[in-house]
């Protein structure tokens, strides 16, 4: 890195962590000052200048772990956050640097509860679109974000990029059982965050993150949601932006579907397939998007150990089973699979949820939410 490349981002790096400062205080004062360090020399009294050694350091840091830091004027900075009236002048990236030039772009979020059928369907819409050359970005969190990464990189033999927005800094790895995604990710993608490094999960954080997943894509796509859920804030968000939403429609009877057929309801894009999607990127990009489909997806994708990271480990696992099922019925096969357990103590578990009358048995040895 060249001496005035490095100088440009500790004056940036200094000047948006001085406090007070947020970003439109900061492209204010670029234009009155014409750069960064001139801003800092005129910073009035009222303002206690972030360290610049600290600013130095955060730079050495990111050198040693692999890290870009890119401002909001560098080439690789993504277009559609700079149209942001709050655009982060700093992002951090950790993995590879070119997906970000990527032309078109799909938000997958959704419930960190899903159910099976609701990560399966968020796993293959993004394995189609990614197939097809749209990239999916996500947040990483559990269940339906996990699931749409892990989707996105067994496209394309099991090479397909994605990109993760992070509301911990990108050194950061959160959950913490999401570690070999991370890492996935980071080989075939990018994660990326405005936060410094170091930075640990707030719930502060998140509602920023939430506005950069939104702002980086075409349009968002929703899968599993309930009406309060930041899933839902990140598609209003969508909306203010001037983006397509997209919601897959659920059962009246689960309420991580209420979010979804809400937006439906209010004017998203009823999505069913990678298909709607591509539809109407097709037409709000004037081109021809391919669709690109391998009927053998792996169904059991979230099944192996290394691609069921997104489900959290808990000590009751009854708990953890009964957020896997929705009133439509999931095979018994599938819940042994997905969440690690002996069939003994899925048996077991399941006789207790169907004692306390939260569960029901169908035919074809499934297994069914009672919606009370």
């Amino acid at each position: 890195m060249s001496c005035d490349r490095s100088k440009k981002i500790i004056d940036w790096l200094q000047l948006i962590n001085t406090p007070n400062i947020g970003p439109v205080t900061f492209y204010k004062m670029l234009e009155k000052y014409g750069d960064a360090q001139s801003a800092l020399d005129n910073l009035s009294s009222k303002y206690e200048k972030f360290s610049r050694a600290t600013a130095e350091e955060e730079l050495k840091k990111a050198e040693k772990l692999g890290v870009h830091i890119l401002c909001r004027d560098d080439e690789c900075f993504p277009p559609h956050i700079r149209e942001l009236e709050d655009c982060p002048p700093i992002l951090y990236v950790k993995g590879n640097i070119e997906v970000l030039k990527f032309p078109l772009l799909i938000s997958i979020v959704g419930a960190r509860n899903a159910s099976v059928a609701g990560r399966k369907i968020a796993s293959r819409i993004a394995y189609d679109l990614t197939n097809s050359d749209v990239l999916v970005v996500s947040g990483m969190a559990r269940g339906i974000d996990s699931a749409a990464h892990k989707g996105a990189m067994y496209a394309k033999n099991q090479a397909g990029p994605t990109i993760a927005v992070l509301g911990t800094g990108v050194d950061e790895i959160y959950p913490a059982e999401n570690e070999t995604l991370y890492e996935q990710i980071v080989d075939q993608g990018a994660v990326i965050s405005e936060l410094p490094l170091g930075t640990k999960a707030q719930m502060s954080n998140f509602p920023r993150r939430n506005r950069i997943v939104s702002a980086i894509s075409c349009g968002t796509l929703v899968v599993e949601a309930s009406l309060h859920s930041g899933s839902l804030i990140t598609a209003k968000m969508a909306l203010e932006q001037g983006k397509d939403v997209f919601a897959v429609p659920g059962s009246p009877m689960d309420d991580r579907s209420s979010g979804p057929n809400g937006l439906i309801k209010e004017g998203a894009f009823l999505t069913e397939s990678a298909d709607d999607v591509i539809k109407v990127l097709s037409t709000a990009n004037h081109q021809a998007i391919k669709t690109y489909k391998v009927e053998k997806f792996k169904d059991n994708l979230l099944d192996n150990r290394k691609n069921n990271d997104d489900i959290p480990k808990q000590e009751n696992s009854a708990t953890s089973l009964l957020e896997l099922l929705t009133p439509q019925g999931v095979y018994v096969d599938e819940l042994i699979r997905i969440s690690g357990l002996d069939s003994a103590s899925v048996s077991l578990q399941l006789l207790e949820l169907e004692m306390s009358g939260k569960i029901e048995r169908q035919v074809g040895n499934k297994v069914a939410l009672i919606k009370k």
